[in-house]
């Protein structure tokens, strides 16, 4: 199956994370097997709490009584199918984040989630590799400081550079800055904020690995270790070492321009613009760039494919 996710409350996740409470994860699925499945992977992540719905109409009913962060949902479930409990949940519960996981052969109802509102997806098949990172990204794009947010609602226009040595370490501080930014000029709703964190993390991400490493996808889709082993050994040898990461950013109350410029080689740009097919819903690679071309407004690359532009409007109404 495939995961979608619609979002956490900034406000929310920022009074659990100062009364060192665990951010809660609600998981509707009428397999019992699955709820166990999941729950033994997600109770592997510190401060999570998770709790369990039979379906859809169950998992609304516990909404207010467990006050979760995030839902994760499956698809095909009698009395309320997960694509409808994304659609109600965006509408009664705008600030939680909402991930459905969908079977092989669903492509379209992944897509229709993310326009519904989801931020993210992945292939139940892959819940075992994905599950817990893709939980952990939307908890950390999710958390914010409530004092620094009300100083940012005065900023009316900002532009900044920045220029990243390849440390992975330097991607999350990054994004909770420009989403604190943007949330400042209300650029967006909640839910476009993690949104545009996730499609941005994808662009820096790829502008590390598969940019200034070299370091091809394809490794990823058998075996992670030799990915990872292969960008450990690049991060100490030249020239992959001394590559950098450019970043450009204007935002203002209309719209948010982001440029990502990594100083490796580049890619074929014609891959971007051809229509998702169903592999790219279950390859690493090709669901970062489906995530970007989906959240985003605008997407262009150079020339030579070693800079991205991203462009996100006012939403005149919630994505």
């Amino acid at each position: 199956m495939n995961v979608a996710t619609v979002e956490v409350d900034p406000c929310t996740a920022a009074r659990l994370s100062a009364a060192n409470e665990p951010t809660t994860v609600l998981v509707v699925d009428d397999s019992p097997f699955d709820r166990y499945f999941i729950g033994k992977l997600l109770h592997s992540l510190d401060d999570v709490r998770v709790v369990f719905a039979e379906n859809g109409r169950a998992g609304l009913a516990a909404v207010d009584r467990e006050s979760p962060s995030v839902i994760l949902t499956d698809l095909i479930m009698p009395d309320m199918e997960g694509l409808e409990l994304v659609q109600e949940v965006r509408a009664l519960y705008p600030h939680i984040s909402v991930v459905l996981m969908t079977a092989y052969g669903s492509e379209d109802v992944a897509m229709r989630a993310l326009r519904a509102g989801a931020a993210n997806y992945i292939a139940k098949k892959d819940l075992a590799r994905d599950l817990r990172p893709t939980i952990r990204q939307i908890i950390a794009l999710s958390t914010n400081s409530r004092e620094r947010r009300r100083i940012l609602k005065s900023m009316v226009r900002r532009e900044s550079a920045f220029v990243l040595g390849n440390d992975p370490n330097l991607i999350m501080p990054l994004l909770k800055l420009l989403q604190e930014e943007l949330e400042g000029l209300s650029l967006c709703d909640a839910t476009g904020l993690l949104r545009v964190g996730v499609a941005l993390q994808e662009a820096l991400v790829n502008a590390l690995y598969h940019g200034n490493l070299e370091v091809s996808s394809d490794l990823r889709q058998e075996d992670e270790r030799e990915f990872d082993e292969l960008a450990r050994s690049r991060f100490t040898l030249e020239p992959y070492r001394s590559r950098q990461i450019r970043v450009q950013v204007q935002i203002d109350r209309d719209a948010a321009r982001f440029v990502v410029a990594d100083e490796g080689p580049g890619f074929d740009t014609e891959a971007f613009h051809k229509p998702a097919d169903a592999e790219d819903f279950g390859r690493i690679g090709g669901r970062g760039l489906l995530l970007i071309r989906t959240f985003m407004d605008h997407v262009s690359f150079n020339s030579s494919g070693n800079q991205i532009t991203m462009v996100k409007s006012r939403a005149l109404h919630p994505d």
